[in-house]
């Protein structure tokens, strides 16, 4: 059995740590690989790989390193289709999501080949007499990325395309429970030849993270996953004097207006609350009925819902893949029996789906709670998985009001054919990404992706001008000549 390797300083390296954990996949439940739990002095070592060729790289001119960007961002197309398959195949993604996933990834190495606009400063002469002022940014050395399962590729490249674009050098610790593709993109990072110790890769757990966030090498962390998990992470970054960007966990509100156009929407909500199986952070979690629009919306949300076809992802056919882990499937339906102890009812229930090819995979099917109300489990807690929440509101005020309530604030939508409704919504709900009939809210690479409260800690996001900002810092030259 295959046991994944760490990438230091331009070499495959094998780590020394006796602990191991397999990579499954969770249609199949076949064991991929196995992955090492790398020792702090592995990781030690890559800081300091990345350490050694800060300064060479950061003299690198912007032109030269955007070249890099533009030979990944080539390899990356044609080893397009080996990327998604072994996404879907880690993971759990239908192949069309795992193809959708590997394009925004490109995107993004596409954006950062832009360095040389993005990185200026800028200046004004004269602010007195003789005496001019510029801004000059500036990389600062070594960065590092947390990444989460549920999109084992795209994710690190929020981050450190940006980041070495701009003369940092890198560290990325991918999950653990899918580190595949993101060996095949260091293959891709080592084919492209970017010189010894700029980008780097060390397997593990909550081991590593703790030694790059200890670390007086590492200027800086970005992470996305839970909302715990994030608050601890932006705490420790902030002790030890880095900068942090948190992504953190959500509960994705979903309104949608009596003037709303339903034959568009029920697709987008069907793509929203359960593509990836519900296993991203803008999934729709919670339906907010405003109104009239309660009974035909309920009743074509269930029917579009029930014909989802479950299945392994690698099948061109197949609409929604299993979730994570047996352990995740186990918390899903935790989730579930806690709606309906609450008193929810379970108009369309996903725990009984079969997959006959795959009976051990960890399959749920679509879920649909009615009768829920704002102070229920399910609509409070992010699931993570296909299970969404129907709440039936009188106006567009008391769907704000509920949305606002909730500590999170990643996404939320509305569906409506008033400019007047969508004008208010977006000047009002505290979320970060607002969709106007929009189900999945994915910020383009050359925005942000932002996100509010409970769902962001820090100042800066990832992706676009965000990104530039973060992984530089502002130098600021006043002069004058006699």
């Amino acid at each position: 059995m295959k046991v994944v390797k760490n990438y230091i300083d331009g070499q495959w390296v094998e780590s020394k740590s006796t602990e191991t954990l397999e990579v499954v996949n969770p249609a199949t439940t076949e064991v991929l690989a196995h992955v090492p739990l790398s020792t702090p002095s592995e990781v030690e070592t890559a800081i300091q790989a990345a350490s050694d060729a800060f300064s060479e790289w950061r003299e690198t001119p912007p032109l030269t390193r955007a070249r890099y960007m533009f030979r990944l961002k080539d390899l990356m197309e044609e080893n397009f289709e080996d990327l998604s398959r072994i996404i879907v195949e880690e993971e759990g993604k239908c192949i069309d999501e795992a193809r959708g996933e590997v394009r925004r990834g490109i995107e993004q190495v596409e954006v950062a080949a832009g360095i040389p606009s993005l990185m200026m400063g800028y200046n004004l002469e004269d602010i007195a007499v003789g005496i001019d002022e510029y801004v000059i940014r500036q990389p600062l050395g070594v960065f590092c990325a947390i990444v989460p399962f549920n999109f084992p590729l795209m994710v690190s490249l929020w981050f450190w395309p940006y980041a070495v674009a701009c003369g940092n050098t890198y560290v990325v610790k991918p999950s653990e429970r899918v580190p595949l593709s993101q060996e095949k993109l260091f293959e891709l990072v080592d084919e492209a030849d970017f010189p010894e110790g700029v980008v780097n890769m060390v397997n593990g757990a909550k081991g590593v993270a703790d030694t790059l966030l200890e670390s007086p090498d590492v200027q800086g962390v970005s992470f996305v996953g839970s909302t715990p998990v994030g608050k601890l992470i932006y705490q420790k970054a902030a002790e030890n004097g880095k900068r942090a960007q948190c992504q953190a966990g959500a509960k994705n509100f979903i309104v949608v207006m009596p003037d709303a156009d339903l034959d568009r929407t029920i697709p987008a909500l069907v793509t929203s609350f359960y593509g990836c199986a519900g296993e991203r952070c803008l999934s729709g979690a919670v339906l907010l009925a405003v109104g009239d629009v309660y009974e035909p919306l309920r009743e074509r949300f269930v029917d579009a819902a029930s014909k989802l076809k479950v299945g392994y992802g690698l099948d061109e056919t197949v609409q929604m893949g299993p979730v994570i882990s047996k352990a995740h499937k186990e918390r899903v339906l935790g989730y579930i029996e806690k709606g309906l102890g609450e008193g929810a009812e379970l108009i369309l229930d996903g725990r009984g789906v079969q997959v006959e090819e795959y009976p051990d995979g960890y399959f749920i099917g679509p879920t649909i709670f009615d009768e829920v109300t704002a102070e229920m489990t399910i609509a409070n807690e992010e699931i993570f998985g296909p299970v969404a929440s129907i709440i039936k509101v009188g106006d567009l005020d008391e769907a704000m009001a509920i949305i606002d309530a909730n500590p999170h604030g990643n996404a939320s939508s509305i569906f409506t054919s008033s400019g007047k409704s969508a004008r208010e919504f977006r000047y009002k709900v505290q979320a970060g990404n607002i969709g106007v009939n929009i189900g999945v809210v994915a910020a383009m690479a050359f925005f942000p992706f932002s996100g509010s409260r409970d769902s962001f800690f820090g100042d800066l996001h990832g992706q676009g001008r965000d990104a530039i900002d973060f992984f530089t810092e502002k130098k600021v030259v006043i002069e004058r000549w006699f």
